[in-house]
């Protein structure tokens, strides 16, 4: 006679544990630097003991990670008609979620080579991070537009606000991400193949 696994429940104590960890990592996430930044210090925080969070997790990566793709962005702003404003809107909208607490830190566990399944977490990471562009595009082509393709959209603003937020340069804020715009509508096209 085969016994059948407990049914999970969609409630309960794992739950609560669940969410508390969540928040507590959320939380400090935006209130520590990244070296102060423990499983012992979430546990404590969430009030929980360390080895639940490594039994369940197995690092602070892999929690980091977790969080990472349950936090999403907010939804895309409508459409303001003009392809520029939207795609200004579009670059405001990716630097404030890199720079909100923890949006580094959830960025770089996203991406870090200790995560099981990589490939499929960076896959999953820049659909994230380009959703709003895809409905910033379609809406351009709607009304007859031809934007500029969504690799060069990544090149030009993206890649930009990534790597100055993660190597906290300065002056990066939204008069650069809208300069971004600005120079990618004053570059001439480059020939596409």
């Amino acid at each position: 006679m085969n016994a059948e696994p407990p049914a999970k429940r969609p409630g309960g104590r794992s739950a609560r544990v669940q969410a508390a960890v969540h928040q507590a990592l959320t939380d400090l996430a935006g209130e520590l630097d990244a070296a102060q930044l423990t499983i012992p210090a979430v546990a404590e925080r969430a009030g929980v003991n360390p080895t639940t969070i490594y039994r369940r997790w197995g690092t602070l990566q892999a929690l980091l990670a977790e969080v990472a793709a349950l936090r999403g962005t907010d939804a895309p702003p409508s459409s303001s008609g003009d392809l520029r404003t939207d795609l200004e809107a579009y670059a405001i909208r990716t630097l404030d979620d890199l720079t909100r607490p923890g949006g580094i830190a959830f960025f770089r566990a996203e991406v870090s080579p200790d995560i099981d399944e990589r490939r499929s977490g960076l896959r999953e990471c820049l659909q994230r991070a380009t959703a709003g562009l895809d409905v910033v595009l379609e809406a351009s082509r709607g009304r007859g537009e031809r934007p500029p393709p969504p690799e060069r959209l990544l090149d030009r603003i993206v890649a930009p606000l990534y790597f100055r937020v993660v190597f906290s340069v300065p002056d990066t804020d939204e008069t650069y991400a809208r300069a971004l715009v600005a120079d990618l509508f004053s570059a001439p096209s480059r020939p596409q193949c």
